[in-house]
């Protein structure tokens, strides 16, 4: 399929229609229709379990579904991979990176592989570990970073080529607040100069302070999808959340001496 540039730009973000995914018997993604306009900072929410990992590899690319299809700014991404790959960037769950190289050389060979021109992956590459934090480790080798500075190499390695749509699977896990902060304010601008970020996460308080645009992923559904707004429908996030999910506490439900031992004094 041809896709001009105008029909790019008419095109949503991402759009995925009817994805479908089992691992045996176990229904992952149940028939999952979503679609992100471009310039939006998209939240997909849900508890551990509801899909959203399986959902965006789907999307990407890194998991064939079962049925259905995924499109990135009107291009296939299983009928003509290369092309939807090239207007992307992901750092998926769990990334698994050419640890045996430094930082700066890792972003140095997927700059390459992304067909970035050498002067400007230089460029790019100091400012990405600058603005990262990462530039005084830039020459250390990232099988011996820790958990925080590899989710932040990832996210370097995602953004070199100047991608048109973010996918990020929980980017500010193990990311500490000062990091997280520098994340945020690029993932704005990115945002602010037409970009479009799709990140997963499950905790609200992050997304509601993030994005403008989320859906809620429950056993491989969406429940609830819209602006922040819309999908909050006058509560905050978090009690629109559990009340979607179907959360009951103990206390709520009647069951007062669930895990009473805990709470005695003795021994």
């Amino acid at each position: 399929m041809t896709v001009n540039a105008s029909d790019q730009r008419l095109s949503p973000a991402l759009d995925l229609r009817g994805l479908v995914k089992r691992f045996g018997q176990k229904v992952a993604v149940r028939g999952l229709d979503l679609r992100v306009e471009q310039g939006r900072m998209f939240g997909l929410v849900g508890p551990n379990g509801a899909g959203k990992t399986t959902t965006l590899s789907m999307a990407t690319g890194l998991l064939r579904p079962d049925a259905g299809e995924a499109y990135v700014l009107g291009r296939d991404v299983w009928r003509d991979p290369p092309a939807a790959k090239a207007l992307m960037g992901v750092l998926p769950d769990g990334l698994r990176l050419f640890d045996r190289l430094s930082g700066s050389e890792l972003l140095r060979y997927v700059g390459r592989l992304r067909g970035v021109p050498a002067g400007a992956i230089a460029s790019r590459s100091a400012e990405l570990l600058d603005a990262l934090g990462l530039a005084e480790d830039a020459g250390q080798m990232v099988v011996d970073y820790s958990a925080g500075m590899t989710k932040k190499i990832g996210l370097a390695c995602a953004l070199i080529h100047a991608p048109r749509l973010l996918i990020l699977d929980e980017p500010f896990e193990a990311v500490d607040p000062v990091s997280g902060e520098g994340i945020r304010s690029i993932l704005r601008g990115y945002v602010a100069s037409g970009g479009t970020v799709v990140l997963s996460s499950h905790v609200m308080e992050l997304v509601e302070s993030l994005c403008d645009s989320l859906a809620v992923v429950v056993g491989g559904q969406i429940l609830a999808a819209g602006t922040l707004d819309e999908v909050r429908a006058g509560e905050s996030l978090q009690q629109r959340f559990l009340d979607l999910v179907g959360f009951r506490s103990a206390s709520h439900a009647g069951e007062s001496e669930v895990l009473a031992w805990l709470r005695s004094s003795s021994v």
